[in-house]
């Protein structure tokens, strides 16, 4: 199986942090939080990850190199001055991604969660994993009942920024830029968008505040 990570955004919300590093590179507790998300994914026994670049993704590069140190297969998809959200971003990657399922990793979030060794279901085209909504936010994203997403007046969860896709959920669009979440809100109300309640360690890294409390903890 193979995976992304999406780490091509400017990281507005952790400037000025991010006008000198990309946020994949900005460290929690001592770790980089792009090192943390590919030991996840070896420890999954995922082979090839691929990481999108933009802002300042030559820092990535040469930070990450092939991925051998990691024990996993690291291959880049460049997009830099012409960021394409994560739709854009997923799609242009296909080709590298494969034709089977593969798990899709935000790189500015900071978690304890473990991918499983569970194929995804044939009744689903995407499972997204779902944590608590945090205090930050005003609402949720998604409700979640017997392990379907439901879109709804009641979100009490969010999406973690961890999810994983069956490649032809992608088939015959185009490579530009677009958000992933229309398609998402389509497939929940088709019943074919699954769920996962993560009950473990989850942040938005989010602004320098964030950050800074984060660290503290």
């Amino acid at each position: 199986m193979n995976a992304m990570i999406l780490a091509a955004g400017r990281g507005e919300r952790l400037r000025p942090i991010t006008n000198s590093v990309p946020k994949a590179m900005v460290e929690v507790r001592g770790e980089k939080l792009i090192d943390r998300h590919l030991s996840m994914l070896a420890r999954a026994g995922i082979e090839t990850v691929v990481i999108n670049l933009g802002w300042l993704g030559e820092q990535i590069v040469d930070h990450v190199g092939s991925g051998e140190q990691y024990g996993v297969h690291v291959v880049y998809s460049p997009e830099y001055d012409s960021v394409l959200e994560t739709g854009g971003g997923i799609v242009r990657a296909l080709p590298m991604l494969g034709k089977d399922s593969f798990w899709i990793v935000n790189a500015d979030i900071y978690t304890d969660f473990e991918i499983p060794d569970t194929a995804l279901a044939e009744s689903l085209d995407a499972e997204l994993i779902l944590v608590d909504t945090p205090a930050h936010k005003i609402n949720g994203d998604f409700d979640l009942q017997v392990g379907k997403i439901v879109n709804g007046p009641d979100r009490p969860l969010t999406y973690s920024g961890i999810a994983r896709y069956r490649a032809c959920f992608f088939t015959g669009i185009e490579v530009e830029r677009f958000s992933v979440v229309p398609m998402l809100r389509d497939a929940a109300d088709a019943g074919r968008l699954g769920g996962t309640y993560h009950t473990g360690l989850w942040h938005d890294v989010g602004g320098p505040e964030r950050l800074e409390a984060l660290n503290q903890a």
